[in-house]
C-alpha cells in the first residue's frame, strides 16, 4: 500500500467536496460570503476598532463567519425556491441590524443593545438627528437589498439539504465560535465578565454574535431582581462604609437651608474651556466668568453610559452610576432608590426638575415620580408657539430660561431645582444666522464645525438666567452648580478633533481625557473662585450637595465622595471601564503615565486600578439589576 498518496487523497476529497458543496448549495455559499464581507466591511468603515496584532487582525477577519453559518443554516429546513427567499429574508434582517448598528455608532460611538430597543418614546425626538446621521456610504450596506430580489427572482432553485448537510453546517458553526472564542480569551482573558465594555466583545466576537450574547445577558438580568434577597445588599454597603469620605468640617451643613440650583450643561467638554473661536471670541465667556467667581474642577468626569443625559441625572441624585446597557431610567425606574429628591424632604426642600421636551423622553415622568420629585415642568408648562424660538430638539435655551424663572419664582423655599438644556445637542445646528453667535469651527468634519455654534447660544442663555437669578435677589440666597452631561464629539470625529487641538492624532489617553465636562459650584456670598485640582466624576455631586446642607451621608449607598473633603479619593471611573487618577490613567486594555500621556512603563500598575473598577461597575449594576435598596428599606 502506498501510504504517500493518502494524504494527497484525502486533500482531492476534500476539494472535490467542497466545490460539490458550493455547486449545489450556491445561494448559501453566496449569502454566507456576501454578509460576512458585509461585516468586514463595517469593521473598516463605519467602525473605528483598529486591530493592535496580528491575532486581533485574524479575529476581526474570523469573527463573523461562525453567525452568519448558523443563520443561514437555517434555510436548509426549507426546500426548493422557499429556500432562496428564507435565506434572503434572513440576510435582509441582518443587513438592518448591521445599518442599525453603524448609525448608532456614528453619533455614540457604541452599539445597540435590547435596553436601547425598548426606548421607544425616545424614537419621535430622535427622527431628525437619524436623517442627519445618514451617509452614501451606507449604500455599501444596504443597496444590495434593493438589487437582490430581482436577481432571485430569475433563479430557480431545486437542491435539497440531508440531514448529515445541516448537522455538518450547524456543528461547523460552533466549532468556528469555538475556536473564535479561545482565540480572544487568549488575547482578553476573561472577556464575556465585561459586558460594560461593549467595543471589547463586538472587536473579539463580532457584532451578530455581541447580539446574541446581550440578549442572554437580558434574560439574565430580568430575572436577577426575582431571585435576589437581602444579603448581597451587605457586600455593597460594607464597601461603600469603607469608602465613605468624611466631610470638610468647615464646609458641612455651613449652606444649609439654601436654595439650589443644578443646570445640566447638554454636551459640553472641557476642551473649550477659555478657547476662542477664529473672530477671537470666547466661545464661552458666561461660563469662564462663572468657573472664575466660583470652584471649579477642571478634572471632572462624565460618568454616561448608554443612558446619556438621564445618566447625569440618575448619577446626580443617586451617587450611582448608569448601567453597562440600556438607559436605568427606562430599565428599572420602578426600583426603590435613596435619591436626592427625597432625602432633602427631610429638610423640608421642595423638589422641580425643568426641561422643555417630550416629558417620557427618557421615561423622565415615571423616574421621577418614583424618586420624589415634587413638580415637573415639561414641554406642556412651556409657550412653543413660535417657530423662532425652536430647534429640532426643542425650545432654545435662552426661552427656556426666560420663560422658567416666573415658575422657579413660585416654588415653596428651600428648593432643589433642576434644568435640563438642549440647544447644545447633535446635530448643533442653529435656526438661523442671528442665533450663530461665533464662527464655525474649520475641520472635515460637519457635526464639530457646528459644535462651537451651538455651545456659545447654551452659554449665551446661562448667562442670561444667571443675570435674571441676580435680579430677582435668589442668587445670593442659591448654591448654583453647573455640570456637563456627557461629551458633545464623539470618537468618530478624532481625526478632525486631532486637527483642532493640533495634534497628529488622538491617542486612548487623549480620547479619556477628552471626556472631562465642565463641573462649577457657585455658593452663596462667593465672588472668588477657587480651582480644584483633584479628580471627580457624576457620582460625587449628591454627597457634595448634600454635606453643603448639612446631611449625613454616612449609611447612604452611593460610590461618589463628597469633592470638598480632604478624604476624598482621587478618581474617575467611567461606564466602559477607564480609570482616570492623578498618576495614571487606564483605558482600553492600555496604562499610561497620567501626566505624561505616554504608555506606562510598568504596565501592572495599572492592574489594581482595573480591577477596583471592575467590582465597583459590577456592584453597582447588581445593586439595580437585584433592586437591593429595597432591603434597606426593609431594615
Amino acid at each position: 500500500m502506498n501510504h504517500t498518496n493518502q494524504p494527497k487523497g484525502r486533500i482531492d476529497r476534500f476539494r472535490q467536496t467542497a466545490l460539490d458543496s458550493f455547486k449545489t448549495h450556491r445561494l448559501f455559499w453566496m449569502f454566507t460570503i456576501l454578509l460576512w464581507t458585509k461585516s468586514l466591511i463595517a469593521y473598516q468603515f463605519f467602525f473605528n476598532m483598529p486591530a493592535e496584532n496580528a491575532v486581533q487582525a485574524f479575529i476581526l477577519f474570523i469573527n463573523p463567519l461562525s453567525f452568519t453559518l448558523f443563520l443561514f443554516a437555517f434555510s436548509f429546513f426549507f426546500g426548493g425556491n422557499k429556500r432562496k427567499w428564507a435565506l434572503y429574508s434572513l440576510y435582509l434582517v441582518s443587513s438592518l441590524i448591521l445599518f442599525a448598528d453603524t448609525t448608532y455608532y456614528r453619533e455614540f460611538t457604541d452599539f445597540l443593545t435590547v435596553p436601547v430597543l425598548f426606548q421607544s418614546s425616545n424614537m419621535e425626538t430622535l427622527s431628525s438627528s437619524f436623517l442627519s446621521l445618514l451617509e452614501w456610504k451606507d449604500l455599501l450596506l444596504l443597496g444590495d437589498l434593493v438589487v437582490l430580489p430581482f436577481l432571485l427572482w430569475k433563479m430557480n432553485e431545486t437542491s435539497q439539504a440531508s440531514q448529515r448537510r445541516v448537522l455538518i453546517t450547524f456543528g461547523a458553526a460552533a466549532a468556528l465560535f469555538g475556536f473564535n472564542l479561545v482565540l480572544a480569551e487568549t488575547e482578553r482573558p476573561e472577556l464575556l465578565t465585561r459586558s460594560f465594555d461593549r467595543e471589547l466583545l463586538v472587536k473579539n466576537l463580532g457584532t451578530f454574535n455581541f447580539h446574541v450574547y446581550d440578549a442572554m445577558l437580558q434574560t439574565k438580568t430580568s430575572a436577577q431582581k426575582a431571585l435576589a434577597d437581602g444579603s448581597e445588599l451587605d457586600e455593597v454597603e460594607n464597601f461603600t462604609r469603607q469608602n465613605y469620605a468624611a466631610p470638610d468640617p468647615e464646609m458641612f451643613g455651613k449652606y444649609k437651608g439654601k436654595n439650589v440650583v443644578v443646570v445640566s450643561f447638554e454636551s459640553a467638554q472641557n476642551f473649550t474651556h477659555n478657547m476662542k473661536a477664529s473672530n477671537g471670541e470666547y466661545i464661552t465667556p458666561n461660563l469662564n466668568k462663572l468657573i472664575e467667581e466660583s470652584h471649579y474642577w477642571p478634572n471632572y468626569y462624565h460618568t454616561t453610559g448608554q443612558g446619556k443625559t438621564s445618566d447625569a441625572e440618575f448619577a446626580l441624585d443617586n451617587s450611582l452610576y448608569g448601567l453597562s446597557r440600556g438607559g436605568v431610567y427606562f430599565t428599572n425606574a420602578d426600583n426603590e432608590y435613596n435619591a436626592l429628591p427625597e432625602v432633602i424632604k427631610d429638610d423640608n426642600y421642595y423638589s422641580a426638575v425643568f426641561h422643555a421636551n417630550n416629558k417620557s423622553f427618557w421615561n423622565r415622568d415615571q423616574m421621577y415620580q418614583n424618586i420624589g420629585v415634587d413638580k415637573f415642568f415639561d414641554e406642556a408648562s412651556y409657550d412653543l408657539g413660535n417657530p423662532e424660538d425652536m430647534t429640532e430638539w426643542g425650545l432654545l435655551d435662552d426661552e427656556f430660561f426666560r420663560q422658567s424663572v416666573p415658575m422657579l419664582e413660585e416654588l415653596p423655599e428651600p428648593f432643589y431645582a433642576k434644568f435640563i438644556t438642549l440647544t447644545n445637542h447633535f446635530p448643533y445646528t442653529m435656526p438661523s444666522e442671528k442665533h450663530e453667535l461665533v464662527p464655525k469651527f474649520e475641520t472635515n468634519s460637519t457635526t464639530l464645525n457646528n459644535f462651537p455654534q451651538a455651545l456659545a447660544y447654551q452659554d449665551y442663555a446661562l448667562g442670561l438666567f444667571i443675570d435674571d437669578l441676580k435680579a430677582n435677589g435668589m442668587w445670593d440666597d442659591t448654591i448654583f452648580v453647573v455640570y456637563g452631561d456627557h461629551y458633545g464629539i464623539s470618537t468618530n470625529h478624532n481625526a478632525a478633533m486631532a486637527d483642532l487641538l493640533g495634534k497628529d492624532e488622538l491617542t486612548p489617553y487623549d480620547v479619556a481625557k477628552l471626556q472631562a465636562v465642565p463641573f462649577a459650584i457657585h455658593l452663596p456670598g462667593q465672588d472668588k473662585g477657587e480651582v480644584h485640582e483633584t479628580i471627580g466624576s457624576h457620582v460625587d455631586m449628591n454627597p457634595t450637595i448634600q454635606h453643603l446642607l448639612g446631611i449625613d451621608t454616612s449609611e447612604q449607598v452611593g460610590f461618589g465622595n463628597d469633592l470638598f473633603s480632604k478624604e476624598h479619593y482621587d478618581r474617575a471611573i467611567f461606564r466602559d471601564g477607564t480609570v482616570v487618577t492623578q498618576d495614571h490613567l487606564f483605558t482600553q486594555s492600555m496604562c499610561y503615565d497620567a501626566k505624561t500621556g505616554e504608555v506606562a512603563e510598568d504596565g501592572a500598575a495599572c492592574t489594581p486600578l482595573e480591577e477596583e473598577a471592575n467590582k465597583i461597575l459590577e456592584m453597582n449594576d447588581q445593586l439595580i439589576y437585584s433592586d437591593l435598596l429595597r432591603f434597606k428599606q426593609d431594615q
